[in-house]
């Protein structure tokens, strides 16, 4: 059984500044983790943490799809698991833009709302990240 998380957040910003925040290493470091993250299709890459509980704090990705400024998406590896990570910016108007969030391939319920939790928490970052 494969289970599939998807989250939608509204953001005031520009859809530009929201890309940047999802491609740029030193923003996707505010709010997600430290990593060596390049927005080329095919480069792989970790995102990298404190270790915690038995987990040792890395993801390890490849990015599969690169169309600035509408659609990101990568594998997310860890802990077992692999999963497929698609981000999809559109503009709303009114200088809103809408961040849709997509990850595919989750094995079980419990990794479910740990994802869930974990980007709820990362995206309340971002709004930050993006405020500054």
């Amino acid at each position: 059984m494969s289970l599939t998380l998807t989250l939608d957040f509204e953001y005031k910003t520009t859809i530009e500044k929201l890309w940047s925040a999802l491609t740029d290493s030193g923003k996707l470091a505010q709010w997600v983790m430290d990593n060596d993250f390049k927005p080329v299709v095919g480069h792989r890459f970790q995102f990298r943490t404190q270790p915690v509980n038995g987990w040792d704090g890395l993801v390890e990705g490849e990015v599969l799809v690169v169309e600035a400024p509408n659609r990101l998406s990568y594998t997310w590896g860890s802990g077992g698991e692999k999963h497929t990570v698609t981000w999809t910016l559109q503009e709303l108007g009114d200088g809103k833009v809408n961040l849709h969030l997509e990850q595919t391939g989750i094995s079980n319920p419990q990794a479910l709302n740990g994802a869930k939790y974990g980007w709820s928490n990362m995206c309340g970052n971002l709004e930050k990240a993006l405020e500054a």
